[in-house]
């Protein structure tokens, strides 16, 4: 192989390096792309919507807990609630990844029932002062359309294993045992709801349970009855993460990757989407605002 020949191969793998290199940087230095910086970051991850599955959420958190780039973490929080299960997990997730780094909640318009149990989890919660938040307690809903089902002639049938195993069914009236059982577990499950904020916001149990009652607070009301610790918007919640985090000068902020929009949404809006999420998580116990306030 020629002296010539090499020159050519070295020269033109050392232009392609160099035009990785400041690609590289190019792309580092670029908003949306700050992921690739190996500067102290704070990241973002967001609770949108009704509550209904908590893999995804989740699976941001365990992430950005894994990486030493990131030193603190904001759950942005726009949602009245949803399923107590989801809501429980997501809770759960934030309160083990903040043994390895603090978590601030910033809370948007609403952070309410489910919304606002997610934020008990951090070690900070700033909402707006007009923010809805609150809302601590339990509900199941049932509808029963015996005497419609009547009018128009249709009737049901039940096959069951057990007394209870139809309770709530829309084909007849609910009997004073069955309400008395299902009031057991929304008791059960609100007692859980209430030591959650009593445990995270240090107070004591019988301050929370007189205002556990299903009630909603401004963010301002909140803050005076320690449910919240300040009032800000979203890029305060990132100053004070990244203060708290000791982060040097204008912090570099991660956020979720936007998800792409599905067929449904361009035909019938994201409206749809909300509803069909309402009817997957419609019943069962839910840690939901029922005020009809919309984000």
């Amino acid at each position: 192989m020629s002296k010539k020949y090499l020159k050519w191969v070295f020269g033109i793998a050392g232009l392609l390096f160099f035009f990785f290199i400041i690609s590289f940087l190019f792309l580092a230095a670029m908003p949306g792309h700050n992921s690739l910086s190996f500067s102290d970051k704070v990241a973002v991850v967001e609770v949108d919507g009704i509550i209904t599955e908590p893999d995804s959420i989740n699976q941001q958190i365990k992430e950005y807990g894994e990486r030493d780039d990131v030193k603190i973490i904001v759950i942005r929080i726009n949602s009245p609630g949803g399923g107590v299960g989801p809501s429980q997990e997501i809770y759960r997730e934030i309160k083990k990844v903040s043994v390895k780094k603090k978590v601030v909640a910033s809370m948007g318009a609403v952070a309410a029932s489910g919304g606002y149990y997610i934020a008990a989890a951090a070690d900070k919660i700033i909402a707006n002062p007009g923010t809805i938040t609150g809302s601590i307690g339990v509900i199941m809903e049932f509808a029963n359309a015996e005497e419609l089902f009547a009018k128009i002639g249709f009737k049901g049938y039940v096959i069951k294993s057990g007394e209870y195993k139809d309770i709530g069914s829309p084909f007849r009236g609910m009997k004073d045992n069955e309400k008395k059982l299902l009031q057991d577990v929304i008791d059960d499950v609100h007692k859980q709801f209430i030591e959650v904020v009593a445990e995270n916001r240090k107070l004591k149990l019988d301050v929370v349970r007189r205002f556990a009652d299903g009630r909603i607070f401004s963010g301002a009301q909140a803050k005076d009855i320690g449910l919240v610790d300040d009032i800000g918007n979203f890029q305060d919640a990132i100053d004070m993460a990244a203060s708290m985090a000791n982060i040097k000068g204008k912090p570099i902020v991660l956020y979720p990757e936007k998800k792409g929009i599905r067929l449904w949404d361009i035909i019938f809006g994201d409206a749809a989407s909300r509803i069909l999420n309402g009817f997957k998580n419609s019943y069962g116990l839910q840690y939901l605002v029922s005020y009809g306030i919309s984000k």
